[in-house]
């Protein structure tokens, strides 16, 4: 599945960023090689204003981007400056020439009424510069991400060898076996994948990104000593993946952050609207790989059952947990909001010291040789961020290709239809299709959202909602399946999509309800 969304991926940002650039140079969108008049408003000179004529180029400009001020001038160029209330196109004129502060233009002939004629300069395939250039900056990313795992990497697998040896993660995976044994039957009880997996779910509700990869590369790492086919992912794989790309977080720090910085009066009122949409992606997402693990597996080694009874009970205590929650965050969300989130805040801060405190105090306790066994797991933390940077650099370069070639465009353009018919706006809809490809993408879009609507609009409640419940699904599907060398994901993409889908279409629900 991955190899197809990546041939969607190049394929579409390359073809439409030719396709638009073939459209510019056919309309001459920047008015490559025109020759247009300006004159001066002003008796000292130092400021001009395109003069608007038949001429087709300046015509389709507003007529309030056309005053310029004049940085120099000689008897052969005129530099303006270009400001934020410049026109767009003078802008990206301006950057594909070198600067993206001044445009240069040659002066072809200077009339006595203050009058100036200037050629502008020959601009022609932007979008496909601007997929070059992303493909170059995005594949230094990838290499700088990958590079910048290996420290956290190294402490936390050498962390979890001494838990390991210690007996505590047969400890902790027999106080959570009941519900080890539905979601993850192929794995045995304290197998180390299942502490694994704990941490790793439990960082992610908390925040804690850093400690989180590495326990989730970790638990794939052990998921892949179980499986019996190297190059195909396992039930276990698939299933822990749909959880880890629901997006299951109490706190969603980075889109408070940002509603911080923007302005809002109650930057913290996503807090129950972004889990309740990440709780229904989560279930959604458990839901949609056990539905396929039940059907691929053959009716004898079947270790689940999904009675259409069960189902709808769960469905229904669920919907009654939601509604509660909806209720108390409508009528309490004030005086909890504040209480929550300094609560959480806490336990975040102290949350990787008092781990390592424990495990290593465990350790000692149960005469474990802690540091020795801390280096001897710590050396496998080099080698698994070297492992995934292949994986990390393809799949970030594909992204950068889309979003540089216009691809989110024509992917808009695509499924508008659909989203009209659930009520979606239009002007989050670029968000929530960014939001599984690109993790700094999605947040751009949203900031531009509540830059232009109002942060508590709702708009930009929407946008930071799906921001603090979905994740990077195809972003997180390639460095979990890369670090182990899976190449056949079978059903952990539709699964992760599905959990997107659920998200999103949650959040717009619950936001309506609220506001």
């Amino acid at each position: 599945m991955l190899n197809y969304i990546w041939f969607l991926l190049i394929s579409v940002g390359i073809i439409f960023a030719i396709a638009t650039d073939s459209s510019d140079i056919v309309n001459n969108k920047y008015g490559s090689q025109q020759i247009v008049a300006c004159k001066y408003i002003d008796s000292s000179k130092t400021h001009i204003k395109f003069i608007k004529s038949n001429n087709s180029f300046i015509a389709q400009l507003p007529s309030d981007s056309l005053e310029y001020q004049v940085n120099s001038i000689s008897k052969l160029n005129l530099s303006i400056k270009i400001k934020e209330n410049s026109s767009q196109i003078f802008k990206e004129i301006a950057k594909s020439n070198g600067t993206s502060e001044l445009l240069n233009l040659e002066i072809v002939k200077t009339n006595s009424n203050n009058e100036i004629l200037v050629k502008f300069p020959k601009t022609s395939f932007l979008a496909t510069k601007d997929v070059t250039n992303s493909v170059v900056e995005s594949s230094k990313s990838a290499v700088n991400i990958a590079l910048g795992l290996i420290g956290i990497m190294t402490l936390w697998l050498g962390i979890m060898k001494i838990a390991e040896k210690s007996g505590l993660i047969l400890t902790i995976s027999k106080g959570i076996k009941p519900i080890t044994d539905f979601l993850f039957p192929e794995i045995p009880q304290g197998h180390p994948a299942l502490a694994s997996m704990i941490m790793n779910i439990s960082a992610n509700m908390l925040g804690l990104g850093n400690a989180a990869t590495p326990f989730g590369l970790k638990a794939m790492e052990e998921l892949q000593k179980l499986n019996p086919e190297k190059e195909t992912a396992s039930n276990s794989m698939c299933t822990f993946l749909a959880i880890n790309t629901s997006g299951l977080t109490l706190i969603p720090a980075t889109a408070i952050a940002i509603r911080t910085a923007q302005g809002s009066a109650n930057p913290t009122i996503i807090i129950g609207t972004s889990f309740i949409a990440a709780f229904a992606a989560t279930f959604v997402g458990v839901l949609v790989a056990k539905v396929f693990e039940y059907f691929s597996t053959k009716k004898s080694k079947r270790k689940i059952s999904l009675p259409v009874v069960s189902v709808i009970k769960i469905s229904l205590i669920i919907a009654i947990i939601i509604s509660i929650v909806v209720f108390i965050i409508q009528y309490f969300g004030d005086y909890l909001s504040s209480f929550l989130i300094d609560f959480v805040s806490v336990i975040s801060l102290l949350a990787i010291p008092l781990l390592i405190l424990f495990f290593v105090f465990f350790g000692i306790i149960k005469n474990v040789k802690i540091y020795e066994e801390f280096v001897d797991g710590a050396k496998e933390g080099f080698n698994v961020a070297i492992r995934i940077i292949p994986y990390l650099v393809g799949m970030i370069v594909a992204i950068s290709i889309f979003r540089a070639g216009g691809g989110m465009d024509l992917f808009v353009t695509i499924f508008s239809p659909i989203t009209n018919l659930v009520g979606f706006p239009a002007e989050v809809l670029p968000m929530a299709l960014m939001r599984p490809l690109s993790g700094s993408g999605s947040l751009a879009i949203m900031s531009e959202i509540m830059s232009k609507y109002g942060v508590d609009s709702f708009f930009g409640v929407l946008s930071s909602t799906i921001m603090g419940s979905t994740e990077t699904t195809f972003y997180v599907l390639a460095v979990y399946f890369g670090s182990v060398g899976i190449r056949k994901t079978r059903h952990a993409v539709i699964a992760g999509v599905s959990a997107d889908i659920a998200g999103i279409l949650t959040a717009l629900l619950v936001v309506k309800m609220l506001f």
